[in-house]
C-alpha cells in the first residue's frame, strides 16, 4: 500500500490551491477546513502529495456547495475515497442536551475544545468510524470539518497524542484557529457566528480554547491512555496498530 511522502514538519501550511487552514498533521495525515473550497488544481495537487481518502467530520446538512465555491469538473476527485464519517449524531436521543452548553454560549453547535469530552461521551461509536477509516485507508488521509478547528481539533489531538506529540498538540490547535480567523477577515461568505478578530480579542477567543485543550490533554496522560480510550469505544489492536504506522515519522 502506497503512503504519502512525509513531510518533515508536522504542523507546515498545505499550499493546495483553494484550500482553507490546510496543515500537515504528522505522519501520513493532513488537515484543513471544508472540502468545497479546493479548486480542480487542489484535488489534483492532493493526488500528487499521496492522499488517497478525504474524512469529512460534518453532519450531513452541512455537506453542501455554495455559490462562491470554485467549480469543479465531473471526477474531480477520482482515484481519492470521500468518505462521510460525522463525529456527532443530531438524532441521538441525548443531543439535545449536548447541545445546551453550546446554545447558552450563543452558538447552535459545540465549537470548543471544552465539549471534546462530551463529544466522547455521547458518539464514541462515530469517533470509532472515524479512526477505524484513518487506519484503513491505503494512503495519505485529509481530515476536515468545516473550519478544520474543533472537530477535527479532537480526532488530530487524540492522533497527536497516541503518538506521544504531546508537544504539538497545543501548536496545532493553535495554527489551525489562527487560520480560520484569517480566513474569516477575506470569506465571500460572512460566518453567521464567528468574526475576524485582532488583538486582544483574538487572544482572549484563543486562550479559553487552549486552556480547556489543555485540561482534555492532561486528562489522557500517555499514548497508553489514548489506546485504552480507543480501545474502550471499539478499536481493536489490529486498528490501533494501522493508526499509529499512519502517523510514523520516520527518525532522521
Amino acid at each position: 500500500m502506497s503512503e504519502a511522502p512525509q513531510n518533515p514538519d508536522p504542523g507546515a501550511p498545505m499550499d493546495w490551491e483553494g484550500a482553507v487552514n490546510a496543515r500537515h498533521v504528522l505522519g501520513g495525515l493532513y488537515r484543513m477546513g471544508r472540502q468545497e473550497w479546493l479548486t480542480e488544481t487542489g484535488w489534483r495537487q492532493l493526488r500528487a502529495a499521496g492522499i488517497s481518502t478525504v474524512i469529512d467530520l460534518r453532519n450531513g446538512p452541512e455537506r453542501r456547495r455554495r455559490p462562491t465555491d470554485p467549480p469543479l469538473g465531473e471526477g474531480v476527485a477520482d482515484g481519492i475515497d470521500v468518505l462521510h464519517r460525522p463525529v456527532e449524531d443530531p438524532v441521538h436521543e441525548g443531543y439535545e442536551e449536548y447541545l445546551a452548553p453550546a446554545l447558552a454560549d450563543g452558538a447552535p453547535y459545540p465549537n470548543h475544545p471544552r465539549y471534546y469530552p462530551a463529544t466522547l461521551h455521547y458518539f464514541p461509536d462515530r469517533l470509532a468510524a472515524v479512526f477505524r477509516a484513518i487506519a484503513t485507508a491505503p494512503g495519505g488521509v485529509v481530515l476536515h470539518c468545516s473550519a478544520g478547528r474543533d472537530r477535527t481539533g479532537l480526532v488530530v489531538t487524540l492522533l497527536l497524542l497516541l503518538a506521544d506529540r504531546r508537544d504539538l498538540v497545543i501548536p496545532q490547535y493553535d495554527a489551525g484557529a489562527r487560520g480560520i480567523n484569517d480566513w474569516h477577515r477575506i470569506s465571500p461568505v460572512p460566518h453567521p457566528h464567528e468574526r475576524h478578530l485582532v488583538g486582544d480579542a483574538l487572544e482572549d477567543f484563543l486562550g479559553g480554547r487552549i486552556e480547556a485543550l489543555q485540561g482534555f490533554a492532561d486528562s489522557l496522560p500517555d499514548a497508553d491512555a489514548v489506546a485504552a480510550l480507543l480501545t474502550d469505544i471499539g478499536l481493536d489492536a489490529e486498528d490501533l496498530a494501522a493508526v499509529r504506522r499512519k502517523i510514523e515519522t520516520p527518525r532522521a
